[in-house]
C-alpha cells in the first residue's frame, strides 16, 4: 500500500511539550512503528499545504481538532482520520469556542462525513464521536495508544541519587504528569494533597508558565501544599521520576486515553485515578479508582497506597502487567488493519 500520513504537528507545533507529549507523540511513535513492523508499505509523510502524489492508496490525517480546520473538504483518496477525543465538545462550557470555533466545528463535522474510517483512542471516545457527529459505529475503530519503550522499571543504581538531587525530590512524594486544563481536575488534587500531607511533584509545561499563579482560575492558596513544579523535563529524566515516585495521582474528570497512567505503570509506580471516561477501560484492575468529584475519596485512594505495603506491591505488579498489554507494535498492526479495511 502507498499511504500518505499527515505529520503537520511534528513540523509546525511551536511548543516542544505538545510535540513529544501530545499529538506529536502519537504521530512520531506511529511513524516509527509502521516503518519498523510494516516496511512492505510505502509511507509518504507530508505537512498541510503540500501537494500529494497522484498514485496513493489512502491518506491518514493523523490528528483532529474540532475548532480548527484540520481536514480538507474534498478528498481525492480514501481517508482515515485519528480523533483522540472530543473533550472540548463534551464540556463546551469549560472550552468556549466562540463564533469562529463553532463555525469551524460545523465544517469539520461535515468533512468527517466523507472519510472512509475514523481511528480513536478508546471506547469512551468512540461513544463521544458517535454522539456529536452521528457517524455510524462501524466506521469508528478503537486503536489503543501505548507508552514508549523507554518507560520501564529501572534497576537500582546511582541514577536515584543523581535524579533526586537534580530535581530536589523528597524521599516520598506523589506525582502528577500532564496539562493544567479544566478536565485534569487539579483543584481537587491540590485539596486532597493538603489532607494527605506529602509533597506533590508536578510535571508539565503549563504548570510553570510565569502567569500560572496569577491566572489560576481555582483561586486556591497553593502555599498550603508542599509542591515541586518541574515543568517540561526530558523523557529520560521523566522515566526516573516515575520510578522514584511513591504514587502517581491523576484524578481527571475526563480523558480520551490517559497515557501518563500507562507510563507510570510501566515504570512500576502505583496509580490512583478516576473512575470516569476511558480510565477504567485502560486501567482495568491495575489502579485504585476514585470519584474525581469527592476529595475525601481521592485522599482515601492515595492513603491506601501510602499506608498499606501489600496494596503498594500489588498495584506495582498489576500495573507492570497491565502496561505490557499496550505496545506500539500492536497500535501499528491495528492501524494497518484499518487501512486494509477501507481499501
Amino acid at each position: 500500500m502507498r499511504i500518505a500520513i499527515d505529520i503537520t504537528p511534528l513540523k509546525k507545533e511551536r511548543v516542544l511539550w505538545h510535540r513529544v507529549r501530545g499529538s506529536g507523540f502519537y504521530i512520531e511513535n506511529l511513524k516509527k512503528a509502521l516503518e519498523e513492523y510494516f516496511p512492505e508499505n510505502k509511507y509518504i509523510f507530508f505537512t498541510r499545504g503540500e501537494l500529494l502524489p497522484k498514485d496513493l492508496d489512502l491518506v491518514h490525517y493523523s490528528y483532529f481538532e474540532p475548532f480548527f480546520l484540520t481536514l480538507p473538504l474534498l478528498k481525492k483518496f480514501p481517508a482515515v482520520v485519528t480523533i483522540h477525543d472530543l473533550i472540548p465538545l463534551v464540556f463546551s462550557e469549560h472550552f468556549p469556542a466562540g463564533i469562529k470555533g463553532r463555525l469551524k466545528w460545523e465544517i469539520q463535522k461535515f468533512s468527517l462525513r466523507n472519510v472512509s474510517a475514523i481511528i480513536t483512542d478508546s471506547q469512551s471516545s468512540k461513544n463521544d464521536i458517535m454522539r456529536f457527529t452521528g457517524i455510524d459505529e462501524s466506521k469508528i475503530n478503537v486503536v489503543y495508544l501505548a507508552p514508549g519503550k523507554e518507560f520501564r522499571k529501572l534497576e537500582a543504581g546511582s541514577w536515584k541519587l543523581e535524579a533526586g538531587k537534580k530535581y530536589q525530590l523528597p524521599d516520598k512524594f506523589a506525582l502528577y504528569v500532564g496539562d493544567a486544563t479544566w478536565n485534569k481536575n487539579l483543584p481537587k488534587l491540590i485539596e486532597a494533597m493538603e489532607l494527605v500531607k506529602i509533597p506533590l511533584v508536578m510535571v508539565g509545561k503549563a504548570l510553570v508558565q510565569t502567569d500560572f499563579d496569577k491566572t489560576n482560575p481555582w483561586n486556591q492558596d497553593l502555599t498550603k501544599v508542599q509542591e515541586i513544579r518541574l515543568g517540561f523535563i526530558p523523557t529520560d529524566d521523566l522515566v526516573k521520576v516515575y520510578n522514584l515516585a511513591t504514587v502517581f495521582v491523576m484524578p481527571s474528570i475526563y480523558e480520551g486515553f490517559g497515557l501518563p497512567i500507562l507510563e507510570a505503570m510501566a515504570c512500576g509506580c502505583p496509580v490512583v485515578t478516576a473512575k470516569t471516561s476511558s480510565l477504567p477501560e485502560i486501567c482495568e484492575k491495575a489502579a485504585i479508582m476514585v470519584d474525581p468529584y469527592d476529595v475525601n475519596d481521592i485522599v482515601r485512594g492515595i492513603r491506601e497506597v501510602l499506608n498499606n505495603r501489600l496494596v503498594h506491591y500489588t498495584l506495582q505488579k498489576e500495573g507492570l502487567m497491565q502496561a505490557k498489554k499496550f505496545t506500539w507494535e500492536k497500535t501499528a498492526r491495528e492501524t494497518v488493519a484499518v487501512y486494509k479495511k477501507v481499501l
